[in-house]
């Protein structure tokens, strides 16, 4: 009888496989894809703009982009708690822009007529301030969804409005610049959030990475973690077990709006100003992120991981961008045309997991059933 030798090819061949299926653990080729599309999409964009521009890979470009991506990566993990509870946060952009009013307002003196006189906080307790009204705006939010019963959509909706017309009446629809602070009024400091760089790398970075690592404890390491997943994969069922729903989605309005007072007070910092227009469309760059990096609108998935992915696909795109001359214009249609490419292939990837599971019970069912078979037969 002819028998098998081996090669070393197929030795390798051999000792491929498995390494292989553990890499796709159970997935086919195009549902691992599928799953790491955000890291494949951030490789493609990385090779094109490398291509089109020979600046865009350069070292203090990489920095740059970076801090861009860093607004829009700390909005998107309090957004990324929202959308995995099954909700959605609109109002967040509108709340960077108040947040750098609040801080521009009491930077440059909060006038206290009823003492005739003029406050001139420390820096610290401006951004104590400042943090305290992006999550009374999402404390509002919370309140509104968990006791009225407002949707999301609408809610958010709504203090996106409440959020951006307070800006704008607090500051007169006019810019604080110069808050840099001064010495004898012992209010500097502030530039430190966007112009300081600990250890040689810009704060917001630190900031993000700080940030990102909190939220991935706070998910995966904790049982409020689980009861966020619990909540936005069957809120009816998560109630029955026992998980206080409420309490859980009024948390993650609390934090999202925490989350983008922040990156409102780091890009006032930067810019040594606060504009009440500041943030405007905010609220869906951090969306998109959230949703290219693999969670579901429909609440029950979501990762940090693909979240920060997510955020730099979003910096990337934007910068590389701009810096091969493409229109403003042209940007907004790009950008809307990847959110929308995302959420097809969001579909897409729950299908595809729909149709495994499917096969994979009618082969247990087979195999359960032929069990029973040999069995009747002896």
């Amino acid at each position: 009888m002819p028998t098998d030798t081996l090669t070393p090819s197929t030795v390798d061949e051999k000792r491929s496989t498995p390494v292989l299926q553990k890499i796709l653990g159970g997935r086919g080729l195009g549902e691992f894809l599928m799953d790491q599309r955000a890291f494949v999409a951030l490789l493609v964009l990385i090779v094109i703009f490398s291509f089109l521009s020979d600046a865009f890979l350069t070292p203090s470009n990489l920095v740059v982009m970076t801090k861009h991506v860093a607004y829009n990566a700390i909005l998107a993990l309090g957004m990324l708690l929202v959308i995995i509870t099954g909700g959605i946060d609109l109002s967040v952009g509108s709340i960077v822009g108040l947040s750098g009013v609040v801080a521009g307002v009491l930077l440059q003196g909060w006038e206290l007529s009823l003492f005739d006189a003029t406050a001139y906080p420390a820096v610290w307790v401006v951004v104590v301030i400042a943090l305290a009204v992006g999550g009374a705006v999402g404390a509002l939010n919370g309140l509104l969804v968990t006791r009225f019963n407002v949707a999301p959509f609408i809610a958010t909706l709504g203090t996106m409005y409440i959020a951006r017309g307070a800006a704008l009446l607090i500051s007169d629809g006019s810019t604080f610049p110069r808050l840099q602070g001064e010495e004898e009024l012992g209010n500097t400091g502030f530039s430190f959030l966007g112009l300081g760089a600990p250890l040689g790398i810009p704060t917001s970075i630190w900031v993000m990475v700080i940030g990102a690592f909190a939220v991935w404890l706070l998910i995966s390491r904790t049982a409020f973690g689980r009861r966020l997943f619990a909540t936005g994969g069957n809120e009816r069922a998560a109630e029955l077990s026992g998980v206080k729903v409420r309490t859980v989605k009024m948390k993650v309005y609390i934090a999202s709006g925490l989350c983008a007072a922040m990156a409102g007070l780091i890009i006032a910092s930067e810019l040594t100003s606060a504009a009440p227009q500041t943030g405007e469309t905010f609220e869906l760059n951090a969306i998109a992120a959230v949703v290219i990096g693999g969670a579901s609108l429909a609440g029950g998935r979501g990762s940090v991981r693909g979240t920060l992915i997510g955020a730099f696909v979003i910096g990337f795109l934007s910068d590389g961008l701009v810096l091969i001359g493409v229109s403003s214009f042209w940007q907004t249609v790009i950008k809307g045309v990847v959110i929308v490419i995302a959420v097809i292939l969001d579909q897409s990837q729950a299908r595809l997991k729909k149709r495994r599971a499917a096969a994979e019970a009618a082969s247990s069912v087979a195999a359960e059933a032929e069990g029973i078979a040999a069995d009747a037969r002896a």
